[in-house]
């Protein structure tokens, strides 16, 4: 049987929709290699060869390879935002509203096919600090959703002890998961979750009346 041709890229500038679709693929790519490899030691020919394009194909998207480090970590800030968002927080009760965005935050860092915010984690201090404004931006308005439910627990009494640096410390503990946790292992993901509010909240679910 006969090979089925491949659709061979075109050299020369992109055209528009092409221009869009090459330029999430380079950042997958990159992704990828920078959680696997290591931001430094992916060289701009390895995000081009996984990306399937002449090296010299790359730059019309990013001028530098810090720019496309600083794109892996907006477009990993700016899904995570959104789905916290998509969660209407302020419509749950607090603790509900508390799981739902530990429940989130983790499954962003666990999951094995999602590589941006172990990216963002692992490799921010490679970020020139007069590249770190749109990321800062995003990083900001996402843990303002956090703030607002915490403030809430410290309310109601659920988060009886709040310290100056309770975010710091909780974002720390989730954060490190992402080190330990094997989604094939015993635990299983929502179990995960409960142990995770528990242990920062340091009480039980209450259970429901029947």
């Amino acid at each position: 049987m006969n090979a089925i041709p491949q659709p061979v890229r075109k050299r020369g500038r992109p055209s528009k929709g092409e221009s869009a679709t090459l330029r999430d693929e380079l950042i997958l790519k990159s992704a990828k290699l920078f959680r696997t490899q290591g931001y430094e030691r992916t060289t701009v020919r390895d995000i081009a060869a996984a990306a399937g394009v002449q090296a010299g194909s790359w730059f019309y998207y990013f001028k530098t390879k810090q720019d496309i480090l600083v794109a892996v970590m907006e477009e990993g800030l700016a899904s995570a935002l959104e789905r916290i968002e998509a969660l209407d927080v302020d419509n749950l009760p607090p603790r509900e509203a508390f799981r739902a965005l530990v429940q989130a935050h983790v499954k962003t860092l666990v999951s094995p096919d999602y590589d941006f915010i172990p990216v963002l984690l692992r490799e921010w201090t490679s970020v020139n600090k007069d590249m770190r404004k749109k990321v800062l931006e995003l990083k900001d308005r996402y843990e303002a959703i956090w703030d607002g439910v915490i403030a809430r627990l410290h309310a109601s009494g659920e988060w009886a002890t709040p310290t100056p640096i309770d975010r710091l410390m909780m974002f720390g503990a989730l954060n490190w998961m992402m080190q330990w946790y094997q989604s094939e292992g015993p635990l299983k993901f929502d179990e995960l979750t409960d142990y995770a509010v528990q242990f920062l909240l340091r009480t039980e679910a209450k259970k429901k009346k029947k």
